[in-house]
């Protein structure tokens, strides 16, 4: 009765292991599902967790009025999956749907969007040259002082000067 109980436990718990968690799933994406660009990308990117193969994979983009602005040409290196792009011209929500193949596995199939915000153009106005203040030319305050200090420069260097030379006399 033990034998037939385990065995029925063992049974029960096999049927319930995620086997889903072995399948390939998406690890990035660029540009970001969900951001809003400011300028275009050139190719949009799609990485997974298990290399992928090239037949059979399939990347399209398509501008907010549905029309495809992917070139068409998927590249697989490894894990990623690369697919070029026209110059984006209109702004909004882009939708990238995707279906990747990897050996032994179902097709990873999926879809995200990025918002395309066409930059406006800001009319900016040419810079005025600033002019600078002209010095008064008369400053009688500053003069008087600078005068004065070398007045006083000049007594100093003459009694320093007397000083050394009755120090020198002495000795």
């Amino acid at each position: 009765m033990k034998k037939v109980s385990v065995s029925v436990l063992v049974a029960v718990s096999i049927l319930f292991i995620p086997f889903n968690a072995f399948a390939n799933t998406l690890v990035a994406t660029s540009p970001l599902s969900g951001a809003t660009l400011q300028s275009a990308p050139s190719a949009v990117t799609v990485t997974t967790e298990l290399p992928l193969m090239g037949e059979g994979s399939e990347i399209t983009v398509s501008d907010p009025t549905g029309a495809r602005v992917d070139d068409g040409a998927i590249t697989i290196d490894g894990v990623n999956a690369v697919v070029g792009l026209k110059q984006l011209v209109k702004t909004g929500i882009y939708t990238v749907n995707y279906s990747l193949l990897a050996e032994n596995d179902v097709p990873l199939v999926g879809k995200f969007t990025f918002n395309f915000a066409e930059p406006t153009v800001i009319a900016t106005t040419a810079p005025q040259p600033t002019t600078l203040p002209t010095p008064s030319g008369n400053n009688v305050g500053t003069t008087i002082f600078v005068l004065g200090l070398l007045a006083a420069a000049i007594v100093v260097t003459i009694a320093l000067s007397l000083y050394a030379r009755k120090l020198y006399r002495e000795r």
